[in-house]
């Protein structure tokens, strides 16, 4: 079994805090998520989080003009320097104080940083590693309050700083002869921003209040306005006296206070974020209102504006969401909100395809592992949602949840169409269904009982009583001949499902048993118990096999508020969550600390060690504590010292009339980092991780191309190029495969003939049989060549329908990946020509009668003739007198080759 698991994607989070940034066309939005970055890709519809972390949770991301260079700052100062197009960080930079906000100039020379009430020029860094990249251009200073927001105006040679002062200052790069730093007022509350126009003849600036001033520039006592940037001199040669006034003031007339803002130049339309979850489209310098709706019932921390103006995003914290809208249009582009507390639970659809996750906010979402995307969400639970669980056939997903249901969801029309409840209330925490999808079991926390039920029917078909503590687990068997239950009682219970008569198997443990999960074949089953071991048993024997010490391996760091060191701590050295690989071979657990851990079955070996997060925001990170940041009051981490990570909605107590301020002594909480579930994907391709953060997504790194298998030195890509000129397409993709280089693979696949595949999958060794399978499989998705990849597949499996029989424990992770592949082309084909079965059957009628009368033509029958066979007149053949034959069967059609 390959080991080389890499983080791949985030998913179940969409946006913690920060800014958002558009790329530089438009199509693509970066959100910071914790301490790391996901990229929403809006017109091919996939997600990307990028493969490096900052050492807290991001504060603000700034991206450069041309889309090259990437900055990520997190909430101490701490800078990534990145090369957003490759993926790489060039460089670790402390700013050495919180900032604020960061942008790059148009022309992508500097960078400003605002730094409390100061500001830095820094010139932008190169693309390449550098030994110091980072060069400080200027300082500013001349705020009496934190700053709150930086923009430069297009010509890269001025930038504005707004402040809590309630005041606007006009700084320029270098030094300009009659230009000196401005001092814009005139506001009554904090100035959210201010922007340049588009040709620089008029700055705009908005306050919390809802105030929007348009601020002209002219010469002194002259009512002629004038460009900024140009200073005018009298005729002796004298610089005149300039100055910016108030030409408007406008006000929102809203009754929230203005949370985030954002304007576009091109279009010259201004974007407000209301703190009650409203925004508004003006038009400036007029301020028409174009548009108001209401998005979130929290409020808007961020507003972004693509650089074309038509799409607008917006980000609320407090609910996870993240939106863009069309404003034109009035149409989502994208609509995104990960769960509101924490992941509890995940499971994968048999054919991978699909991600189910369960959270504490009560509700169950469906995830496309592919794209990232969240396609469908269900609020029927009222309390938290504890097991996930698909069937065989991916149409029906169950959840159990403590409000005392499990519910049957439908995948195809997507509603509850099942609802299982006991005779008495029960808090359900573990779920299992049976292989054929008939069986629904359910472990409770109070009774100690497991119900079995109907999916059919619904009804209760058993109640299982037996053990003395709380269900903690609960599986069935492979074959579906009997369910697995383990409980805080140091037991494993075997059940027969179907015959009640048998006596009950009983696995007895020296510690509470948190969880357990079968191998794939059935054979084996491993438990995991309090004391941080994992146990296996033989089925048949009822005997324990082997035992793993896990209990170093799953430990975490120590706490804020730990009195002991983290060696010294008994808290999270234990597995409550396992799951055995596709193959069989090796075992998957997590628990409550910053790891998950991957054992070898067979030598009891730990094979990789993943550390979830790196997140210093988040609580359990840390091995040791910093003994400089504890004081009287406590952790200096859990005392929000400035104000600016504050939610005053959080110290606000609406408990008693006229009361406008909370508990002042109140303590920012800092999440526990722990992996509450893990689940191994069907295909053996992937894992996933229901973590603090989000579901964390694992997959098998592909970066490592030179795999030689069976190589000699009479292989090499001119000898494999020039069998395959020769047309001994066999030999060369053969060799190929020996040589193991992807880009050779697929140029030798690709010039094998259409009507040669037949012969060449009779002869095909069945030693490459699997390799092969699995480039299929990995290229299906991405190329056009459907109809050849579909000759290879049937082929292959017609021909060596035995080999495959045979080895199909071994194989089936690849065949799950190629359905999953097949079925996805599938439906998207499939839903192309349901739209258009009516166009294709008017071509068919068309054609027809083209070719009737070319026939008729041929026939020497005159023109008029036949014009005279399409007179109005006549009948057009209906739907209903069309042979079967005529018909386009759409389900089976074939793409062309060509396609």
């Amino acid at each position: 079994m390959k080991t080389n698991f890499r983080f791949s994607n985030l998913c179940g989070t969409v946006y913690k805090k920060g800014n958002l940034v558009f790329s530089p066309d438009g199509n693509t939005i970066l959100s910071p998520v914790g301490n790391r970055i996901t990229v929403f890709d809006l017109v091919n519809n996939r997600t990307e989080t990028l493969p490096f972390e900052n050492k807290r949770n991001i504060r603000r991301i700034a991206l450069s003009p041309k889309g090259n260079i990437l900055l990520s700052v997190d909430e101490l100062g701490n800078a990534l320097l990145v090369n957003y197009r490759k993926r790489t960080v060039l460089h670790y930079f402390n700013l050495k104080d919180k900032v604020r906000d960061i942008q790059f100039s148009p022309d992508g020379k500097y960078f400003a940083v605002g730094l409390g009430r100061n500001i830095e020029v820094w010139r932008s860094p190169g693309f390449t590693r550098e030994f110091a990249p980072f060069e400080l251009h200027r300082k500013y200073a001349g705020h009496y309050d934190d700053i709150t927001h930086i923009s430069w105006s297009p010509d890269s040679r001025f930038f504005l700083t707004s402040g809590k002062d309630m005041t606007v200052k006009v700084f320029s790069v270098d030094p300009i002869e009659g230009f000196t730093a401005t001092t814009m007022s005139g506001h009554r509350s904090v100035v959210i921003g201010a922007w340049f126009s588009k040709d620089m003849s008029a700055v705009y600036t908005v306050s919390a209040d809802g105030a929007v001033c348009v601020r002209r520039f002219r010469v002194h006592g002259v009512a002629e306005n004038l460009t900024f940037g140009e200073f005018p001199r009298d005729s002796e040669g004298n610089l005149l006296k300039t100055i910016w006034f108030t030409e408007n003031r406008y006000y929102s007339n809203t009754i929230a206070k203005v949370q985030s803002a954002a304007f576009n130049p091109a279009t010259s339309i201004l974007v407000l974020g209301l703190t009650n979850g409203v925004f508004g489209i003006w038009e400036m310098p007029e301020f028409n209102q174009i548009h108001t709706l209401s998005i979130s019932r929290k409020m808007i921390n961020t507003v972004a504006i693509n650089p074309s103006g038509e799409w607008l995003a917006f980000g609320s914290s407090k609910m996870g969401q993240l939106l863009v809208w069309e404003w034109q249009s009035e149409t989502y582009i994208l609509k995104q909100q990960g769960h509101f507390y924490d992941m509890s639970c995940v499971g994968y659809s048999a054919d991978g395809q699909y991600v189910g996750t369960g959270g504490d906010d009560a509700k169950l979402k469906v995830w496309n592992a592919l794209t990232g995307y969240c396609f469908i969400t269900f609020s029927d639970h009222s309390s938290a949602v504890t097991a996930v669980q698909f069937t065989k056939g991916n149409q029906v997903v169950l959840s159990a949840s403590l409000d005392g249901t499990v519910r049957a969801y439908d995948l195809v029309r997507y509603r509850n169409f099942r609802v299982f409840t006991s005779p008495t209330p029960v808090q359900f925490n573990t779920l299992a269904v049976d292989p054929s999808g008939e069986i629904v079991c359910a472990g409770c926390l109070d009774t100690f009982e497991i119900y079995m039920w109907s999916m059919q029917t619904g009804k209760l078909l058993d109640v299982l009583s037996g053990h003395q503590a709380p269900i903690s687990g609960l599986a069935f068997r492979p074959d579906g001949l009997s369910l697995a239950s383990s409980s805080w009682d140091k037991s494993v219970r075997l059940w027969d499902a179907f015959n009640r008569s048998k006596i009950v198997e009983r696995l007895e443990h020296g510690h509470e048993v948190l969880a357990l999960a079968y191998r794939p074949d059935g054979k084996e089953l491993c438990s995991s118990t309090l004391d941080g071991q994992i146990h296996f048993w033989d089925i048949e024997k009822a005997a324990p096999t082997k035992t793993i010490e896990g209990r170093r391996d799953i430990a975490g760091g120590r706490k804020a508020g730990d009195k002991r060191s983290a060696d010294n701590t008994s808290s999270g050295k234990s597995f409550n969550s396992l799951c055995y690989s596709a193959d069989g071979s090796a075992v998957l657990g997590g628990g409550n600390s910053m790891f998950v851990c991957l054992y070898d079955c067979k030598s009891s070996i730990l094979l990789r060690k993943f550390q979830i997060t790196k997140n210093q925001s988040l609580d359990g990170v840390q091995i040791k504590l910093n003994s400089k940041l504890m004081t009287e009051a406590g952790s200096a981490d859990l005392i929000d010292s400035d104000g600016i990570d504050s939610d005053t909605e959080k110290h606000a107590d609406r408990s008693l009339p006229g009361v406008k301020s909370g508990d002042k002594s109140n303590r920012l909480l800092k999440p526990e980092a722990r992996t509450r579930d893990v689940k191994f994907s069907p295909t053996g391709r992937q894992w996933a991780a229901a973590s603090t953060e989000g579901l964390l997504i694992y997959s098998l790194d592909e970066t490592i191309t030179f795999d030689p298998y069976e190589l000699d030195e009479d292989v090499t890509p001119d000898t494999i190029r020039d069998l395959s000129r020769k047309g001994d397409h066999l030999r060369a993709l053969v060799n190929a495969f020996r040589l193991n280089e992807r880009y050779l693979i697929r140029e030798v696949y690709e010039a094998i003939p259409p009507l040669d595949v037949v012969l060449l999958t009779k002869d095909f060794p069945e030693a490459y049989l699997e390799r092969l399978l699995r480039f299929i499989a990995d290229i299906i998705e991405s190329s056009q060549l459907l109809e050849f990849h579909l000759r290879w597949i049937s082929g292959l499996l017609s021909n060596h329908g035995t080999f495959v029989k045979t080895r199909s424990a071994s194989l089936q992770p690849v065949l799950r990946t190629l359905q999953r592949g097949v079925t996805r082309l599938h439906q998207d084909i499939g839903s192309v020509c349901d739209k258009n079965q009516y166009m294709l059957k008017y071509l068919l009628v068309q054609g027809k009668r083209l070719e009737e009368a070319k026939q008729e033509e041929e026939g020497n029958i005159t023109m008029n003739d036949i014009l005279s066979g399409f007179d109005d007149d006549k009948e057009f053949e209906t739907d209903a007198e069309f042979d079967e034959d005529e018909t386009m069967d759409v389900d089976n059609a074939f793409v062309p080759l060509a396609a």
